[in-house]
């Protein structure tokens, strides 16, 4: 197989930097890799395809050094292989047509990612369009070897066909290291490679928490903003912009931590499935099956659409039957933790969904009863919508012993089928030109939103940090983690 494919625009090879030194075999990684290391330089302008590196008998470093490249496909980073990206970097995706995907990245399981920038030099993953759109790349997916409810042998979605590299994930390594992003923007991801079978813009299958996701963005993915298949990596500091589908996906085990995070919902667009701020579940059936998903959640802010025409409307664009879910969707035995959090702009808010799946059964469906037991929570959030800000399906059956949306829980709802800000007051949700749109109001003349007060301070989850405010913000220019490095417009 084509281990290492770098082309110039001409489809010539260009020359690389190449580095080879001695080193032990990494005794923390499977299967007998070597001895030798090699250090592979692309050229600026160069055009990566295919499974970069060398040879099984090398261990690589692909360094891109703060150029313009070029991805082909599906472009691969081996197991022990990693790939260094510098802060200013920009890597193109050349747009997929006919079942080809288009241009993006696959971190196979032992393998790194190193993609470190700034905030004033985020690294950018796009599309090489001169037109772009939505779906035209494939993100970046990233596997690794920690825990899930489907074992060691799943294979992530949105890959079909027979690829060069397999791409299992999943294991028992819950501490496992697939490297960093910081400071990176993924745009215009999610290409579609048969109906239905769509690449998110950031996959994490089984990814373990050694790995750091920091100062991220995906903007205008045509699936998932970001999708997360089991695993134990926490993420802080997210920026979720114009999903097509929903904007966090919680899946197959998933247990880490998620805080500061900002969810935008994209006006123009709906999926046919219906999109939802959240959507959480277990596995496919529900079936209780450990691990289970749960997410701990604090300091989110999820903004929906600007009026109830809008946030029920059926016939949206690209398929026509396009819809909006609800703000947070917890289902098919997943269970979750939800603290110091913002919902606003959806026909109806948070959901405990006991239906029924195809291939379930009702005695699978549990996720109900673990917010009856204490085991879920949902603590000190504000949540506006349009008809009912805390519902249940089918009707929650437990209020003599756990009343949904408990008054000691400190939640408050919002019911207003006019004004999704009316209450809230976040500073101007729905236009995307100021660049602080997404904080809070902090008085003067206007009143001040109550997410800046009212946050749990203390008896949060180990590794989330007690706020006294609500939301992804605390309010002030200085403490706007989100200005500098994203991308809001349509």
């Amino acid at each position: 197989m084509t281990r290492f494919n770098l082309y110039a625009a001409a489809a010539t090879i260009l020359a690389a930097s190449v580095l080879t030194v001695s080193c032990k075999k990494d005794a923390h990684q499977q299967g007998d890799r070597p001895v030798s290391a090699t250090q592979i330089v692309p050229a600026n302008g160069a055009t990566l395809s295919g499974v970069l590196g060398t040879n099984k008998a090398t261990r690589d470093t692909i360094h891109l050094t703060g150029g313009t490249y070029l991805l082909s496909g599906l472009v691969y980073v081996d197991t022990l292989d990693v790939i260094q990206i510098d802060a200013g970097s920009t890597i193109k995706g050349i747009p997929g047509a006919a079942g080809v995907p288009g241009g993006g990245l696959v971190i196979t399981r032992g393998g790194k990612i190193e993609a470190n920038g700034t905030s004033s030099a985020p690294i950018v993953f796009t599309t090489n369009s001169a037109s772009p759109a939505s779906g035209q790349t494939s993100g970046i997916i990233i596997l690794g070897r920690a825990t899930t409810n489907l074992g060691d042998t799943a294979r992530i979605e949105g890959i079909g066909g027979v690829p060069p590299l397999i791409p299992y994930y999943g294991g028992s390594v819950d501490t496992d290291n697939s490297g960093i992003l910081k400071y990176v923007r993924i745009e215009y991801a999610g290409f579609e490679l048969s109906p239905d079978n769509e690449i998110n813009g950031l996959t994490l299958g089984g990814v373990g928490s050694g790995t750091t996701i920091d100062y991220v963005e995906v903007y205008k993915a045509a699936d998932d903003g970001i999708e997360f298949f089991g695993g134990t990596v926490n993420a802080t500091h997210v920026v979720v912009v114009n999903p097509l589908d929903d904007g966090l996906d919680f899946d197959n085990g998933f247990r880490g931590r998620i805080q500061y995070a900002l969810v935008v919902e994209d006006t123009t667009r709906a999926d046919k499935s219906g999109s939802n701020g959240i959507e959480s579940d277990n596995n496919a059936t529900g079936n209780p099956r450990t691990p289970v998903t749960k997410p701990l959640i604090a300091n989110l802010t999820i903004i929906g659409q600007p009026n109830q025409a809008l946030a029920t409307k059926t016939n949206f664009a690209p398929s026509g039957t396009g819809k909006y879910g609800v703000a947070a969707q917890w289902r098919r035995s997943s269970q979750f933790e939800v603290y110091n959090s913002v919902f606003l702009g959806f026909n109806n808010g948070i959901l405990l969904d006991n239906t029924v799946p195809t291939g379930g059964t009702a005695a699978d469906q549990t996720t109900q009863e673990k917010y009856r037991d204490g085991v879920s929570k949902i603590k000190n959030n504000l949540v506006h919508a349009f008809n009912v800000p805390f519902f249940s399906n089918p009707a929650y059956p437990y209020s003599a012993t756990k009343p949904y949306a408990d008054p000691a829980d400190n939640n408050t709802g919002y019911a207003n089928a006019t004004d999704a800000n009316l209450a809230i007051r976040l500073k101007d949700p729905f236009n995307r030109v100021p660049v602080d749109f997404y904080l809070p109001r902090t008085g003067a003349p206007a009143v001040a939103s109550p997410a800046l007060t009212g946050g749990l301070t203390s008896g949060l989850p180990a590794g989330l940090v007690g706020t006294t405010y609500r939301g992804a913000f605390d309010g002030t220019a200085t403490n706007n983690w989100a200005t500098g490095w994203t991308k809001f417009n349509y």
